[in-house]
């Protein structure tokens, strides 16, 4: 059987045991006008929060709004071990690229904060655009969870603020001994924050504070990354050793 479309809903917009699915805006016009689905079609819905479900299309009103009949349900529990990412916030092209390949690999949060070096401001709050990117990566890897996406304001001591909430809390700075490796067998225990700073790297008081934090210095290795290399290289270690635990 063909792998079916799948198209976001907000868990918010859900619907009750007996009620239709509402599919609107973007998602309904992709639908309806550009694959010109009909009325008795089935497709896959799901809310990012582990939620998904096939759907028929019962009524089409315009291209702007299809009501579906659910045929199935599935709830996903929420994982209880994946990485999150501190992204030293960067003016980086390739920031949604690694939003998409962060959907792919099961990142459970990206979180980008306000480091020293940082280029340019940062949002006040996560984009619209940041999560329509998660949403078609998660389309496309059939994914039934979406990463959390934050921004953390107030540099480092607004990382040391949200540490409590995470098993182990790791920083990758290039002062960390070579030998001192991010060990994939401790990101697939629990919840990890891994902390990248930004292109040029962390500052040595930066990496200092976090340590006197209780946040572990880690090496990817002898080679300087870039910083969605390295942020990839996280979430690939993390993803392999839960594949193999």
């Amino acid at each position: 059987m063909a792998r079916l479309n799948s198209y976001h809903l907000p868990h918010h917009l859900w619907p009750g045991q007996e009620e239709l699915a509402h599919l609107q805006g973007q998602e309904a016009r992709h639908l309806l006008g550009v694959l010109r689905a009909r009325v008795g079609e089935t497709v896959r819905l799901f809310d990012g929060l582990g939620r998904h479900g096939l759907f028929e299309i019962v009524e089409a009103a315009g291209k702007s709004l299809a009501r579906l009949r659910r045929l199935s349900e599935t709830i996903e529990p929420a994982p209880s071990r994946g990485v999150t990412l501190a992204l030293g916030w960067n003016k980086a092209a390739r920031r949604d690229w690694l939003l998409e390949k962060g959907v792919e690999l099961g990142a459970h949060g990206i979180l980008f904060w306000q480091a020293a070096r940082s280029q340019g401001d940062m949002p006040h709050e996560p984009k619209d655009s940041w999560l329509d990117k998660c949403v078609q990566a998660a389309k496309q890897c059939q994914s039934a969870w979406l990463p959390r996406l934050e921004v953390s304001h107030g540099g480092v001591e607004g990382l040391l603020r949200i540490a409590a909430e995470y098993d182990g809390c790791y920083v990758l700075y290039e002062g960390a001994p070579i030998e001192a490796l991010l060990d994939p067998r401790r990101l697939a225990m629990g919840r990890s924050l891994v902390v990248l700073g930004p292109e040029g790297g962390l500052e040595e008081r930066e990496a200092a504070r976090l340590a006197e934090a209780g946040f572990v210095w880690a090496s990817l290795g002898p080679r300087p990354l870039r910083w969605e290399t390295a942020a990839l290289s996280c979430l690939a270690l993390a993803h392999h050793a839960q594949l193999i635990d």
